[in-house]
């Protein structure tokens, strides 16, 4: 068995225009949810957004384990007929909905939305059946 499996609860669907993983609420999950979105990413050849997808999961991801427990989720879908779109959502069992803050030059947290917001082209959150999902929107390169 590989690593990868000891650490994702649960790969959903992984072929086509979806990809969907469910991750523990465990510190190794940042780690674990980089790496699929970015190997996804290489598999659908759209490894010019590996890196900020990446980034952007990985601060969503991180707010998810700081904030609420049980399992965290993460999607990544290419809309159809939107091939210039990728859609990231990242879903935890919190209801709460995160809040934007202005972090002091000081703090050493409470960034990671501005950077969601900042680097996509919209994000926003949405109320689920248990819990919310936070989402995001990259711009697919021409």
């Amino acid at each position: 068995m590989d690593s990868l499996s000891w650490e994702v609860i649960g790969v959903i669907d992984t072929e086509g225009d979806r990809a969907e993983w469910t991750f523990p609420a465990d510190p190794g999950a940042v780690r674990t949810a980089r790496r699929v979105v970015r190997s996804q990413l290489n598999s659908w050849d759209l490894d010019s957004l590996g890196d900020i997808a990446a980034l952007l999961v990985s601060e969503l991801v991180t707010n998810a384990l700081r904030h609420a427990t049980g399992p965290i989720g993460v999607r990544l879908i290419r809309p159809a007929g939107l091939e210039d779109v990728l859609l990231v959502e990242v879903s935890d069992p919190l209801p709460v909905p995160p809040r934007e803050r202005a972090a002091r030059l000081e703090d050493e947290s409470g960034r990671g939305l501005q950077l969601v917001a900042s680097s996509s082209r919209r994000w926003g959150t949405r109320p689920g059946e248990s819990g919310k999902t936070v989402w995001f929107e990259l711009t697919v390169p021409g």
